[in-house]
């Protein structure tokens, strides 16, 4: 395989490794995001449980839910642009992909044309080979 094949495949091999790394870090920052709001949907439960036991906390229930609702709509906003960014880094790992797969595809069809061509050389070779014997 040529030099500037082989450079080729390396570094799209790895920008794929790179992106496959900020795939992977995007995906934990979502699953930390959803369960801040898994968090914050028992927190609220819990409040609401203690609630209807006690008359304290029955009298600040709405202002911790009125609290409790803005923490949560930033969280799924949080988890609303996460989404986004991981889909633009599958999209971009997918698209990496494709690039990697077509320059091995173009390096080896190289090394075969190569391969075919030196075979044809040698053809050649042997056949002037013989023509001389045969001549002379």
């Amino acid at each position: 395989m040529s030099n500037w094949a082989q450079s080729l495949i390396r570094i799209s091999s790895y920008e794929v490794e790179t992106l496959q790394k900020r795939l992977a870090e995007i995906t934990a920052r979502r699953a930390s995001a959803e369960m801040r709001i898994a968090v914050l949907e028992a927190e609220a439960e819990i409040e609401q449980d203690r609630a209807r036991d006690d008359a304290d906390a029955a009298m600040m229930l709405q202002a911790y839910l009125n609290g409790w609702k803005l923490r949560k709509g930033a969280a799924e906003a949080d988890v609303a642009v996460i989404d986004a960014e991981e889909e633009g880094a599958r999209d971009a790992l997918s698209g990496a992909f494709e690039e990697l797969k077509k320059f091995e595809h173009v390096a080896e069809m190289t090394r075969l044309n190569a391969m075919i061509a030196a075979g044809k050389r040698e053809t050649a070779a042997f056949d002037e080979l013989g023509l001389r014997r045969r001549a002379g």
